[in-house]
């Protein structure tokens, strides 16, 4: 073998390295004709992709189709001084064919104009209907919506399981249309208000939720909304996701948005107290017989809890170091469903209940147990003075 053919070996095996690597090959080493000749080649064919899809690719394609007309943008604007700025986004979803849309209440709170974007693009302006800042949901209306876009079925909540498979449609950092997907992590969590009380029977989940996400739906497989996205678990004050997000359970989205609708407002029953779990602290420190139940701490004036004389602490004992405020009523069932936990109460009076409606609790007082009938008011703001 000659040098000349020697070198045009060499050159074949560099020039292809070269080109994967992106590289520009020098001018000098592919003027030569024997190496132009290389690059001489057919009509490229075209490459033939996969068309085999997975059930769950082919599940979750064939919802976001279906979900995605759905789903909006939410923009808000506020007015300061006569200049009107865009002020915040959020998402939400088409609740019925009347054009009422479900988003958060922190979404559109404050704003003096509400536009709604769907996914073909068009841009309606939106009335704000109704807010529930307990719920942290909120109504707006749009006058024609979408042929698409079409009402999204809320889920029955004792369908909904940790491990389930939950899909977010949303627009995360404004990115509209953005599907993520994840499970459910836990149920019954209680999250904040925008008062100074709880959401009960919270839904967690990992799925990807950003702030824009808020407002938008929690989806099964089915396409059912199991609830609506709200809050994120942050670290060091960052607002990104960390795969702890919260969502408004469906179940409560049942009871408050045909209130919105129909009132503008949702009145929420309360008793008048605060407190806490049974815990072993406290069970040691005021000799209880039981394990479970709802600790009254505090009593507020002019309440339900108030006028049937329900009581709270009126002592505190050192318990292994600890002050432990004793004396207060333990709570063991409310109209005869067991007690648990506190949030069994806020839960119970959540799902359950209105105002001006009784209720009987089963309460612990000095060794003994006594049902106490409650008559629920309309539950104020915050509770405290």
């Amino acid at each position: 073998m000659n040098i000349r053919n020697k070198r045009l070996i060499r050159l074949l095996l560099v020039i292809p390295f070269l080109l994967a690597c992106n590289l520009a090959v020098p001018a000098t080493e592919v003027v030569q004709p024997a190496i132009t000749q290389i690059f001489i080649r057919s009509t490229p064919q075209p490459i033939s992709l996969p068309e085999v899809i997975t059930n769950e690719e082919a599940v979750l394609v064939d919802l976001y189709r279906r979900a995605n007309p759905s789903v909006v943008r939410v923009t808000t604007y506020d007015n300061q001084g006569g200049q009107v700025d865009s002020s915040g986004v959020g998402s939400g979803f088409v609740y019925d064919s009347d054009g009422h849309i479900v988003t958060n209440a922190h979404v559109i709170q404050g704003a003096s104009q509400v536009e709604a974007t769907f996914s073909d693009g068009s841009i309606k302006t939106a009335e704000i209907i109704g807010e529930d800042p307990h719920s942290d949901l909120a109504v707006i209306q749009v006058e024609d919506l979408p042929a698409d876009s079409l009402p999204l079925t809320l889920a029955d909540m004792d369908q909904v399981a940790v491990g389930q498979t939950v899909v977010a449609i949303g627009n995360p950092f404004g990115l509209g249309g953005t599907l993520t997907r994840g499970i459910v992590s836990a149920l019954g969590r209680s999250i904040p208000a925008l008062t100074s009380f709880s959401i009960p029977q919270s839904i967690q989940t990992d799925a990807p939720i950003n702030p824009g996400n808020s407002g938008g739906p929690l989806l099964n497989l089915k396409g059912e909304v199991i609830g609506v996205n709200a809050q994120i678990e942050t670290s060091d004050g960052q607002r990104v996701n960390s795969g702890v997000g919260f969502a408004i359970p469906a179940s409560i989205v049942k009871r408050v948005i045909p209130e919105l609708i129909a009132n503008g407002k949702y009145d929420w029953p309360w008793i008048g107290v605060s407190g806490g779990t049974v815990f072993p602290a406290l069970i040691k420190a005021m000799n209880l017989p039981v394990e479970k139940g709802a600790y009254i701490v505090e009593v507020y004036p002019n309440t339900p809890a108030e006028d049937a004389n329900l009581r709270g602490y009126n002592d505190e004992i050192l318990v292994d170091g600890r002050q432990i405020p004793v004396g207060g009523d333990i709570i063991t069932a409310i109209d005869g469903d067991p007690v648990v936990t506190f949030e069994d109460i806020l839960l119970y009076l959540t799902l359950n209940t209105r105002p001006g409606q009784q209720v009987v609790l089963t309460v612990l007082r000095d060794g003994e147990y006594q049902d106490i009938t409650v008559t629920l008011q309309r539950r104020p703001d915050n509770p405290l003075p």
